[in-house]
Order: structure tokens, then C-alpha cells, then sequence
């Protein structure tokens, strides 16, 4: 991926659609998402709202204006001792997948983590979504946890990997 074709920065309210848009593009295929049902933009404003520039944020990469992905930074199990640990979710629009911009997003989730006060990345992956699982692994991310047969996608039970890097 060409580094003068797109842009990282903080997502804007007005890009909200664009990535429920994207977020609910992953739904129907039941390996990226736990939520069964398409969410609404409105349903996610509070989730919006809970990032910010330096302490959680919620990037979306551009490519000639248009957002094609986004990653979101979330705090991970909610209590203050757990600050320096984060839980990443990247996701990237159908038409821009298999481009490398999951490569680009985490590498710069890595880079920027020392700024946000992070000492730990985290991320949850359904272990039948071995190409995320791999791209991870890539980046240092090992095996942190196993939830085997927790999400019910359907009728069909399936485990959750928990996969994390110390930065």
C-alpha cells in the first residue's frame, strides 16, 4: 500500500456512518463480530463518544477522502489498574480488504501505544478467523487465553481466542 494514498487520523462524528457501515458489513459473516444483527449509527454514539485523541482512540484510515477502515482502541476489562492495557478491533471495508491495511493499523497501534500510556495490547479473535489470528501473530501477538465454545453464532459454538502484545 502506497504510503501517499492514504491518511490516518482521529474518526470525526460525521465518519460514525461510514464505519457503522463498515462494522456491519462483517455481521452476516460470523467470523469477525459477535453481534448478530446489523447495530445502528445512533446505537453507537455512546460508544463514539467513548474515545478520545489520547487516552482511548478511534482512527479511521482514509484513501482518497473516503474512509476504507478504522481501529478503535477500548479499555480493557474497565478498571483503573487496567490502564495500560488496551483491546484493539480493526476493520476494514469489503472493497479494501487484502491491501495490507491491517498491517498498516496495527503497526501504528504498536508505535503509538508508548504515547497513549500503553504498556499492553489485547485483542479478541474467534478462533476460526485464522487470517486475523495470523496477521496478529505477525505483529508479536501470542495466545494470552482460551475461551473455548462461548459465542453462539447460530447454533454453532465458538471459541474465542484472546491474543496480546507487551509493548
Amino acid at each position: 500500500m502506497s504510503t501517499a494514498s492514504y491518511s490516518i487520523e482521529d474518526a470525526q462524528l460525521s465518519d460514525l456512518e461510514r464505519i457503522v457501515e463498515i462494522y456491519n458489513s462483517t455481521v452476516a459473516g460470523r467470523q469477525v463480530t459477535a453481534d448478530l444483527d446489523p447495530v445502528t449509527v445512533e446505537s453507537r454514539i455512546p460508544w463514539f463518544h467513548e474515545h478520545s485523541p489520547d487516552f482511548r482512540p478511534l482512527w479511521v484510515l482514509r484513501i482518497h477522502g473516503e474512509v476504507a477502515a478504522w481501529l478503535s482502541f477500548q479499555s480493557f476489562y474497565g478498571r483503573p489498574a487496567y490502564n495500560g492495557t488496551a483491546e484493539i478491533s480493526i476493520y476494514i471495508a469489503e472493497e479494501y480488504r487484502g491491501q495490507g491495511i491491517g498491517k498498516v493499523l496495527i503497526q501504528k497501534a504498536i508505535e503509538e501505544s508508548p504515547k497513549l500510556s500503553l504498556s499492553n495490547l489485547v485483542g479478541f479473535v474467534f478462533a476460526h478467523n485464522k487470517p486475523s489470528l495470523a496477521l496478529l501473530e505477525k505483529f508479536g501477538f501470542d495466545q494470552w487465553g482460551y475461551l473455548p465454545e462461548v459465542a453462539n453464532l447460530d447454533g454453532v459454538l465458538r471459541d474465542l481466542v484472546i491474543v496480546g502484545r507487551k509493548i
